[in-house]
């Protein structure tokens, strides 16, 4: 089995090679091709991938290239990580935005429209490359923003599967609480990516008794302290939410927040820095524990499990995905990509049936469905036009003098990565 990673020499990649070699009975990889423009990085994430492999007494191949043609051909599956624009274009992403009192965030709202502009056309190609190279491959999407990213590749066409490491990371948080093992808790998960809640925490199965009462009257107080949203509200809830609603339900006190102290792009960049300056001592032959800061946390075991599925190999049957709705949530157009549990195996991932949404998170969900629609014509077809009505469309930003400025701010920092702009 042949996969490559686009974005390999991603500071993430070895937490993705430890998930590959401790979990090489579930997903086999013979050749693992890992391609980046960026030589220097490569080479040193190439090199720690190596090792790691040696130390797990893994024998596969990896190569490391610039060549994406290359990586890709004969691939099985292309697993995409990539950033266009780097750390420098998400600081740009988490900063301007602020100046209208708007979160600035490089998965939603306005930094959210830019990462999408910037990548979606750059993602579409390399996909379309992927197809000449082999139609059967997988293309598992953990690009953001994913959702809109996922529904870019659909809509074209091609086999793919987004990925978020949200519901992994809640499951695994959960099990710890209730003293049980991850594989024995399953979410009633629903929502868009980055946009989702929790409204059952079931033991033993799908159909398990739910027990997110209980685990909110026993833990409320330290589920609410993970996401920095008040206990008070998830009792109200009944629910949990990603920790991303942070920003739509405590939207003004995150702005003022953000105005104060580093953006996140400022400490990844520097986090980045001492990985890479890790990576290149050759005793290092472990993921180090600083990777564990930098986010994506159990990533490689959802990817792990997702391509194992898609594969035919020993990948759990349910995940949650990110796929195509086909009528799953009836508030929502067939074709909006949705963040639910759903039954994966060599012809995709297909939504399980999902319990009525209240409509408290229904109406949130068909908004923002709303604003990625908009968010994909601006990234397809481009214009300032589209731009605004994207923005004015998003819940985070929402009026008109906002969106003007916004529009103005994202052409002005992204306008090197806009064939339009």
């Amino acid at each position: 089995m042949k996969l490559t990673v686009v974005g390999g020499g991603s500071t993430y990649t070895p937490e993705l090679i430890d998930g590959f070699a401790r979990l090489r009975d579930t997903l086999p990889v013979r050749e693992l091709v890992l391609v980046d423009p960026a030589a220097d990085r490569l080479d040193l994430v190439g090199g720690l991938a190596r090792r790691i492999f040696a130390r797990q007494g893994h024998d596969g191949r990896i190569v490391t290239t610039s060549d994406l043609d290359a990586a890709v051909d004969g691939a099985d599956a292309v697993l995409l990580q990539l950033r266009v624009g780097g750390q420098a274009a998400r600081q740009q992403d988490e900063t301007w935005p602020l100046e209208c009192g708007c979160v600035g965030q490089e998965t939603t709202g306005a930094g959210g429209l830019a990462k999408a502009l910037r990548t979606v056309p750059v993602v579409l190609d390399i996909a379309e490359r992927v197809r000449r190279a082999n139609p059967d491959a997988w293309i598992i999407d953990f690009t953001n923003p994913v959702g809109i990213v996922t529904r870019a590749l659909l809509r074209a066409g091609h086999r793919a599967v987004g990925l978020c490491n949200v519901a992994i990371g809640l499951q695994r948080k959960f099990a710890g609480l209730l003293g049980v093992a991850p594989a024995d808790v399953h979410l009633d998960h629903v929502g868009l990516n980055h946009l989702t809640w929790e409204t059952a925490v079931r033991l033993g199965g799908p159909e398990g008794a739910d027990v997110l009462p209980r685990l909110l009257a026993e833990h409320g107080d330290a589920v609410a302290a993970d996401l920095r949203l008040p206990r008070p509200l998830l009792d109200r809830l009944g629910a949990v939410p990603s920790y991303y609603l942070r920003y739509y339900y405590a939207h003004d006190e995150v702005v003022g927040e953000l105005r104060t102290k580093p953006s996140r792009a400022a400490e990844v960049a520097e986090m980045e820095r001492q990985l890479l300056r890790m990576y290149g001592d050759p005793a290092l032959d472990e993921k180090p524990a600083l990777l564990a800061e930098r986010g994506g946390a159990y990533y490689s075991e959802a990817a792990v499990d997702l391509a194992a599925a898609l594969l035919g190999g020993a990948g759990s049957p349910y995940q949650v995905v990110n796929t195509f709705n086909r009528g799953t949530l009836p508030f929502l157009p067939d074709d909006a990509v949705i963040e639910v549990p759903a039954a994966v195996g060599g012809k995709g991932a297909a939504p399980l049936p999902v319990a009525d949404v209240d409509p408290l998170y229904a109406g949130l969900m068909a908004n923002v469905t709303a604003y990625e629609d908009l968010a994909l014509d601006a990234a397809l077809r481009g214009g300032r036009d589209r731009v605004f009505r994207a923005l004015l469309a998003h819940p985070l930003v929402g009026q008109y003098g906002y969106a003007e400025q916004l529009t103005d701010l994202l052409v002005a920092h992204n306008r090197e990565h806009l064939a339009w702009g």
